[in-house]
C-alpha cells in the first residue's frame, strides 16, 4: 500500500477523473448559485434605480452639486465652507469662519469650527446648510442661529457650528 503513488495507472485515471468532475461541480453547484446572486443583485440595482430616480424628482440641483465634484480628498472648513457659499450663491464677503484645533487622539478625533454668514436670504441658509452636509458625511452641524435684520423682508444673519468627525 506504500508504494501506490509510484502506480502511473493511479495517475491515468485519477487525473482524468478530477478533470471530468470539475465540470459537474461546477454546473451542478456554482452555476446555480452565481444565478441566484445575479438575480438578487439585479434586483437590488432595480430598487437602487427607483430610489435614484426619487431623489432626482425631488432635488433636481443635487446634480449640479456633483457636476463640479472633483476628488474632494483630505477635509478642510475652508474648502468646504467656500465651496458650499459658491454654489448657493453666498458672496465671500459674507461668510466668516474660524476653526478650532483638533481634539482627540487616534481615531476618535473631531474640529470644530464656527461660520457666520451675513445679509443672507432664508433660502439660501438652508440650502447651504444642506449642501454643506450632503456633501460631508463626517460633518454636523451642532448650532443653528438665526437673526432676522430689522426692517429688511428677508435678510437675516446664520451663525452655525460645526463638528467633524475624523
Amino acid at each position: 500500500m506504500r508504494d501506490i503513488h509510484r502506480n502511473p495507472m493511479l495517475y491515468y485515471v485519477l487525473i482524468p477523473v478530477c478533470v471530468a468532475a470539475w465540470p459537474l461541480l461546477v454546473w451542478a453547484v456554482y452555476l446555480p448559485k452565481a444565478e441566484q446572486q445575479w438575480d438578487r443583485d439585479q434586483e437590488s440595482y432595480a430598487e437602487a434605480i427607483n430610489y435614484m430616480l426619487e431623489i432626482h424628482h425631488k432635488d433636481p440641483d443635487r446634480l449640479k452639486a456633483a457636476e463640479g465634484a472633483r476628488d474632494v480628498g483630505k477635509f478642510t472648513y475652508t474648502e468646504a465652507v467656500n465651496r458650499a457659499a459658491n454654489l448657493c450663491r453666498i458672496p465671500s464677503s459674507g461668510v466668516c469662519q474660524s476653526t478650532g484645533n483638533t481634539v482627540g487622539t487616534g481615531k476618535n478625533r473631531t474640529r470644530q469650527a464656527r461660520v457666520n454668514l451675513t445679509d443672507i436670504s432664508i433660502v439660501q441658509g438652508a440650502k447651504f446648510l444642506d449642501t454643506i452636509l450632503s456633501e460631508w458625511v463626517h460633518l454636523s452641524c451642532e448650532r443653528v442661529k438665526l437673526s432676522k435684520k430689522k426692517g429688511m423682508p428677508d435678510q437675516w444673519d446664520m451663525d452655525l457650528t460645526f463638528k467633524y468627525d475624523y
